[in-house]
């Protein structure tokens, strides 16, 4: 769907976007990660158009970009756009119709969507009187009324109490299981576990990590395992195999469990046939490193690289 390509943005002194290039798969939910101030609102402005790269260049479904693609994106931008002395649906019927939809189509989607989303008695209420988490349901349905290709959600979640947050992100998903592609710009990594297949992160300007979450989740794994085990007649194992593993915690007794590193080259199996006769093995689960934890890993290794001091 975008194939970014060598981006760079300068404000003044200051250089937002440092030759970032990142291709976003047609049909996938692709997450834009990034502490504050990494670039990301950068790049998503450049894709909507609203200000330029000074260099690089993006395509569209295999197009350069150009504002014939315009209608076909959707963006929810972070700081909410809606006026709040309008009524609810002529505000809605008027964002359609700059999207392209006539009004008599704007009307039927709105309603639909008003429907679905249990939003039918907000057609004559201003966004002045709604809730921070109402004026979001509201953003969000100006955002894919136009049924736009590819979708630009900007912590989409901010303002939603669990109950909504389910419904909108069950939203999300079924949009793009219709074929929709989407670009998802977030903090909550907790979300982006549950939402996307393929990432990038962005730190001070540079892309510095990107590909199929589960690929980066595999890259950075580390070969621990945690077994939670019942000891023999009592008898606390000694678990002494230093050609296998190390011991990264014990913690004996009722609830027995212990947390074990693989040495390079050893196996699982070969670490099941020595604790065997040792132990009643329970369950075994590997440590898999969150998005979370590859996230502030690195943001802070990337951090201290750029801001230690230099010894030349």
């Amino acid at each position: 769907m975008l194939d970014i390509r060598h981006i760079v943005k300068q404000y003044a002194s200051h250089r937002a976007l440092d030759d970032v290039s990142i291709f976003i798969p047609s049909g996938k939910i692709f997450g834009l990660l990034g502490p504050n101030g990494a670039g990301k609102t950068s790049l998503i402005r450049i894709i909507n158009q609203i200000t330029a790269p000074d260099s690089g260049e993006i395509l569209f479904d295999g197009q350069p970009l150009n504002q014939d693609h315009i209608n076909r994106i959707g963006y929810l931008p972070e700081e909410r756009g809606l006026y709040k002395k309008m009524q609810i649906g002529e505000q809605m019927i008027y964002l359609a119709q700059l999207k392209g939809l006539s009004k008599q189509d704007a009307k039927q989607r709105i309603k639909f969507w008003f429907e679905k989303l249990q939003m039918e008695t907000w057609w004559d209420k201003k966004v002045e009187d709604l809730s921070k988490g109402m004026q979001q349901k509201v953003q969000f349905v100006a955002t894919v009324i136009h049924d736009p290709e590819l979708i630009i959600l900007d912590e989409p979640f901010s303002g939603f109490d669990p109950v909504n947050a389910e419904i909108i992100q069950n939203e999300i998903l079924e949009l793009n299981q219709k074929g929709a592609t989407i670009i998802y710009s977030t903090h909550r990594m907790e979300s982006v576990e549950e939402l996307c297949d393929n990432i990038a992160l962005i730190n001070k300007s540079k892309k510095i990590l990107d590909g199929p979450v589960k690929d980066i989740k595999k890259q950075y794994q580390t070969n621990t395992f945690t077994i939670d085990y019942t000891a023999f007649d009592g008898q606390e194992p000694a678990f002494n195999f230093p050609d296998l593993f190390e011991i990264v915690e014990n913690k004996p007794g009722e609830d027995a469990k212990v947390k074990i590193k693989l040495h390079d080259g050893a196996s699982l199996n070969n670490v099941l046939l020595a604790l065997i006769p040792q132990i009643h093995i329970q369950q075994i689960i590997e440590t898999i490193p969150s998005m979370h934890d590859i996230f502030i890993h690195q943001v802070t290794s990337i951090n201290y690289l750029t801001t230690s001091p230099s010894y030349e």
